[in-house]
């Protein structure tokens, strides 16, 4: 069972360490230019795009749990079935992405609230990057099936191929013809429509010999396509509360000032290396307990969720240390600015103890996919991001500032791991019968 978790979860953690590397890198190039504007634009950028994009993050969380049970089932035609109906919903939402394009950049600005300086920067990265949306969502879609179908290896290959060629474009670009945000932009526009076709190319390799006509007969079909919404419905709002908190944070740090501003978008870095890294166990959790759902192995199924727990923690474990011995050296890497390390280092104990409280709500996330149990992880994130995240910042940061922002984020993490615990008898292992 070991090796068949790491065969999912090595893959998938190096595919997933390549996305924050990426960030990593463009918030280095930023933060080697002039001054900490530069940084809080890329970061506001990101942000904005994180919002747009991982809302429909569905169709990469939702086609793996669905299409993982397909495969425990023995069902070929409805795992392709699923990987159709999801390209088609990527390209319908990237044409309504354009459609309101200007639109959602003024609410975003009007949100955001920040100078006219960044708000320029903002803009020249927004209208650049929102022409990658049919490739971005393209993918979620291709990336969540070869996941789903037990293929950690394509999605890996895919993954790296991406933010690889990203960072090296947006490094060219950036470093030797100057042209700052833009380059950082024009590098993930070339990189997303790169890696679609080579999703396309790697699906027509491995998987074409599999392609039987049934296939692409009803791929509309009424009772497949409900279900396909009712599931994917309830992970879009849990997304987007998870997007809203973060762009909060980064939102109310801004507020704070820009060095403060600053500082916390470099320490988000932090969480998000190990949120990706950590998310490699939550993605094998996914397609193994999908897949042994669909077989009815409760056996095996109840041994992998509790194999990909303790593994998550020995990773979150080596992320708290790495944060805690060499927390200046990496903020050394992203910025040469040394007010804005300093004061980010006076935050930086957060970050020691995140990586070890997040493994049980990200792992819990990729069991609920897999089972399609997203009506439970909808309302665990609903409860963690208004019950306790909202009040407890409001409450708290009257008194402790920044820090109060930060033990709001830390009480997130452990609302939804708790509540998510609490329920897993319920929504997990009774409904293995």
């Amino acid at each position: 069972m070991n090796k068949e978790i790491l065969k999912l979860a090595i893959p998938n953690i190096l595919a997933n360490l390549s996305v924050p590397m990426l960030s990593v890198v463009d918030v280095a190039l930023m933060g080697h230019l002039s001054n900490e504007s530069y940084i809080l634009s890329i970061g506001f950028g990101v942000m904005i795009f994180n919002f747009i994009y991982w809302a429909f993050g569905f169709l990469r969380m939702g086609i793996t749990g669905m299409t993982a049970q397909e495969v425990g089932r023995g069902d070929i035609n409805e795992s392709y079935r699923l990987l159709f109906r999801g390209v088609i919903i990527a390209f319908v939402g990237a044409l309504l992405l354009f459609a309101f394009k200007d639109l959602l950049l003024q609410l975003s600005l009007y949100l955001i609230d920040s100078n006219e300086g960044v708000n320029r920067q903002i803009t020249t990265y927004f209208d650049i990057r929102i022409y990658a949306a049919p490739a971005t969502l393209g993918l979620y879609a291709f990336i969540g099936w070869f996941l789903g179908k037990q293929n950690a290896t394509i999605a890996m290959v895919i993954t790296i191929a991406v933010n690889v060629l990203n960072a090296c474009i947006s490094y060219y670009f950036v470093t030797y013809l100057n042209l700052e945000t833009r380059g950082v932009a024009y590098g993930t526009l070339i990189a997303q429509y790169s890696g679609f076709l080579l999703a396309i190319v790697l699906f027509l390799i491995f998987y074409r010999k599999d392609i039987v006509t049934a296939a692409f007969q009803h791929v509309f079909e009424i009772t497949a396509i409900k279900k396909f919404i009712l599931v994917n419905s309830d992970i879009l709002i849990r997304t987007l509360c998870l997007i809203f908190t973060l762009s909060f944070f980064k939102v109310m740090s801004a507020k704070e000032g820009e060095l403060i501003g600053a500082a916390n978008i470099l320490l988000l870095e932090f969480i998000t290396i190990a949120a990706y890294g950590i998310d490699g166990f939550a993605f094998a959790a996914e397609s193994i307990s999908g897949k042994y759902f669909g077989a009815k192995d409760k056996v095996n199924f109840k041994k992998a969720v509790r194999l990909c727990f303790y593994w998550g923690f020995g990773l979150g474990s080596v992320y708290s240390m790495a944060y805690l011995l060499f927390g200046r050296n990496i903020l050394e890497v992203l910025t040469d600015q040394t007010t804005v390390v300093t004061l980010a280092l006076d935050y930086i104990g957060w970050l020691v103890i995140f990586p070890v409280l997040s493994v049980v709500p990200f792992v819990w996330d990729g069991i609920y996919i897999g089972l399609t149990s997203s009506k439970a992880m909808r309302n665990t994130m609903l409860f963690a991001t208004f019950i306790i995240f909202f009040p407890f910042y409001y409450l708290l940061a009257n008194y402790w500032g920044n820090h109060g922002l930060w033990l709001a984020m830390i009480l997130f993490v452990l609302a939804r791991g708790i509540s998510q615990t609490l329920l897993a008898k319920r929504v997990v292992y009774d409904k293995l019968g």
